[in-house]
């Protein structure tokens, strides 16, 4: 068994001051901090363990989630590791680090936390999956993100046993079960994580659409998520009114626009690119979007989303070569 230790500095503070000259406008960490709280978006167990049977939250779905509102206020995380101890288990490496994190505002003043993480690997990726444990929690704690399932079981907390076997009975001819919604495992039914804005473009009435803007709040939606669902029903609304209007002979109509089919699939093409291209929140490529054309996707013409999607792609190809 071999066991690699680095020394532990001791935290002096958990908090550090702004520096000298810092503007004085500048907003300190702590309400930065409270800024990013307010816009976090929902993580839900969406990842899957096979072999152990328990869902759970993925690292790189957390770092999605809380990406776009750090970027927006102007929060970064610098980590370190302060302490690290390693040992062989028979064909598996055991990791123990303390991570420290300094959490900085926009006034340059930081919070220091450490947070401790621990993985088992057969190979030589026990230490990246221990950081990536540490700073999937430092993520939740700190910013006290929600999740939007409600079971009171937790598979990140611990791994399922088997179930003692029994003795063997004769088996009945069993219906198979319907299920709705989900997966169902335990008794309990296993959600995915909602795509408000897709579920309302396809909302066929008003009142479908208010439940869905209802489900929204209720999951914790920021207010310019929410601006997005009403811009989505004010542009079904003024569409619906158009459809209601007298139709014109045939040799005065304006030539058709894309359809709605269209421009949902120019849509999500353009959401691809983005995720190709590295921006894999959806609110950072709405902003982006936003920015160079002045509206935002869903208000978007056919001709926007297409040169959006054609411009996404050549920067992926540049950053892949």
């Amino acid at each position: 068994m071999t066991v690699t230790t680095l020394p532990a500095p001791r935290i002096e503070t958990a908090y550090v001051p702004a520096p000298e000259g810092a503007p004085a406008d500048a907003p300190r960490v702590f309400a930065v901090v409270a800024a990013v709280m307010r816009d976090a978006m929902p993580v839900g167990k969406n990842q899957r363990n096979e072999q152990q049977n328990y869902n759970f939250r993925g690292i790189d779905d957390v770092m999605s989630a809380m990406a776009g509102p750090m970027r927006s206020h102007g929060l970064f995380i610098l980590p370190s590791i302060v302490d690290h101890k390693q040992a062989r288990d028979g064909k598996m490496t055991r990791t123990l680090i303390t991570m420290r994190y300094r959490i900085y505002g926009p006034a340059g003043d930081c919070l220091i936390a450490d947070v401790p993480g621990e993985a088992f690997d057969y190979a030589d990726k026990a230490t990246n999956k221990a950081q990536s444990a540490a700073l999937k929690y430092l993520l939740f704690t700190l910013f006290m993100l929600p999740v939007d399932a409600r079971s009171i079981d937790d598979g990140d907390r611990h791994h399922p046993e088997p179930p003692a076997e029994q003795p063997q009975q004769p088996q009945q001819p069993q219906q198979p079960q319907r299920q709705q919604g989900g997966q169902r495992r335990g008794g309990r039914q296993q959600q995915r994580r909602r795509d408000f804005l897709a579920e309302a473009e396809q909302a066929p009435s008003r009142a479908a659409f208010d439940a869905i803007r209802a489900a929204a709040v209720k999951a914790g939606a920021p207010a310019d998520y929410l601006d997005k669902l009403d811009a989505i029903a004010r542009r079904k609304a003024q569409a619906a009114q158009q459809a209601e209007q007298p139709q014109q002979p045939a040799e005065q109509q304006a030539p058709a626009g894309p359809s709605s089919v269209d421009r949902a699939a120019a849509l999500n093409a353009m959401y691809e690119a983005a995720r190709a291209a590295g921006v894999t929140d959806r609110a950072e490529a709405d902003q982006l979007f936003t920015s160079r054309y002045g509206v935002a996707p869903s208000e978007a013409t056919l001709e926007q989303l297409r040169e959006m999607h054609a411009d996404l792609l050549d920067a992926a190809k540049g950053a892949a070569a």
